[in-house]
């Protein structure tokens, strides 16, 4: 069993490489990055501040934060009033940011749709099932609360 986890492990970690691989060639032919494209997606149902959106990519404030500014720079967010927070606003999508998203989502659903051709639609229902359970797990492990209490 030792065995079999160990490489379930290492082949998760094979897939989030591929997947972010093919995750990049998505962004980048709609002139963006994952990272990029990560944000706009957190944010596209409601705006957010950059420690919101951190705590929701499971990623470093000051990561999100250059990557704020860099939508901001280029027109697909701006940052609003945050009336909770003087002085932390919200970062919310334009419109220029709106269409970016979903040319950039458009174009990732016919990859997915390429890739997960080939794959039994069972199989990868099972799959699934199979890592949210694994995820909730590593969860209870560490002490972090479920997604619905988040």
């Amino acid at each position: 069993m030792a065995d079999e986890m160990a490489l379930l492990v290492a082949d998760v970690y094979e897939a989030a490489g591929a997947l972010r691989r093919l995750g990049e060639r998505t962004a980048r032919a709609e002139g963006l990055t994952q990272a990029r494209w990560q944000l706009l997606s957190v944010v596209s149902e409601t705006a957010l501040t950059v420690p919101q959106a951190a705590r929701r990519l499971g990623v470093s404030r000051q990561n999100v934060q250059r990557l704020a500014n860099d939508l901001v720079a280029c027109g697909h967010a701006a940052y609003m009033p945050n009336p909770d927070h003087r002085g932390s606003p919200r970062l919310e999508l334009t419109v220029h940011g709106r269409d970016a998203l979903a040319r950039v989502t458009a174009r990732a659903s016919v990859e997915h749709a390429a890739v997960f051709a080939a794959l039994p639609a069972p199989e990868v229902a099972r799959a699934r099932a199979l890592l949210r359970l694994l995820l909730s797990e590593l969860d209870r492990h560490d002490g972090t609360p479920p997604p619905s209490a988040r």
